[in-house]
């Protein structure tokens, strides 16, 4: 297993696919990769795939195939590879509300070895790092809040730039604001209306880099949506998290004028630890 993630970040890091957005680096200088490059080879086709899945959370045979401009069997044959590189899984697509005639569509989703190739990550260095803190001052109930301090101190230094850019925006486009400033963190986040009876928006985080250690220590989910709460303005519960085993990172926003004034965070019973 190990081989085969080394064998995949090679292969995704040589078209610049590894939190960069379809920017390659040439030596010390980053410039973009000309699209004829990363079209070019079934390499490159199938790391497009990825990427779609990566940016867009679960998606179907068709929903790839109208993004990349391709036929859907030639998508079923890239995700076929894909499924037996251990770097997407399909599964059955949830249906909310009544259901239609037929089987429900299947949607692939990356798998944790899929991730892996997306992200450069020093997850053993961080996950004991963490648990160096949490043992420097007893373990137990004070090493749980020491590690909750320092992921607050974190999310605190990064929230900086996502405040500005929140803070630019009229109140019905904060989200999007947000959504925008953690996509160029590497977070592939989009926001979009939330489906159901309560009026709202779901922000989505598709990718996690830190989504191995945020295991270990749920604290990381939890001060991240602290920190959502307070640069929006309003309570906002996590309803999905990837660290959990969801397929994306997904923060419900009401759209409330009783809530849209509050400067509550999220409890941490929400925040990161995924509630039913």
């Amino acid at each position: 297993m190990e081989a085969t993630r080394r064998g995949l970040r090679h292969g995704l890091s040589g078209l610049g696919y590894l939190r960069n957005n379809g920017v390659v680096k040439y030596g010390e200088r980053q410039t973009e990769a000309p699209q004829g490059e990363l079209a070019t080879g079934e390499r490159s086709t199938r790391n497009r795939v990825a990427r779609s899945i990566l940016d867009h959370g679960p998606s179907t045979v068709a929903d790839l195939a109208a993004r990349l401009g391709l036929t859907q069997a030639a998508v079923r044959r890239h995700l076929d590879t894909l499924v037996a590189d251990d770097v997407v899984a399909s599964r059955e697509q949830r249906v909310y509300g009544a259901r239609t005639r037929g089987r429900p569509a299947k949607v692939f989703e990356l798998t944790d070895c899929g991730r892996d190739a997306f992200d450069q990550s020093y997850d053993t260095l961080a996950a004991d790092a963490l648990r160096w803190i949490a043992q420097s001052v007893g373990g137990g109930e004070q090493g749980e809040a020491a590690v909750a301090a320092f992921a607050r101190a974190r999310m605190e230094a990064q929230a900086q730039g996502y405040r500005e850019a929140v803070e630019a925006s009229p109140p019905e486009h904060r989200t999007e604001a947000l959504a925008r400033a953690l996509t160029t963190d590497g977070y592939a986040a989009t926001a979009k209306s939330a489906p159901g009876p309560h009026s709202g928006e779901q922000l989505c985080q598709h990718h996690c880099p830190v989504a191995h250690v945020a295991e270990q220590f749920p604290q990381l989910c939890e001060a991240e949506t602290e920190v959502f709460s307070r640069l929006l303005g309003t309570h906002v519960q996590r309803l999905a998290t990837i660290a959990h085993g969801d397929g994306v990172c997904t923060t419900f926003i009401p759209r409330s004028a009783s809530a849209a004034q509050t400067d509550t965070p999220a409890s941490a019973s929400t925040a990161g630890r995924n509630p039913a």
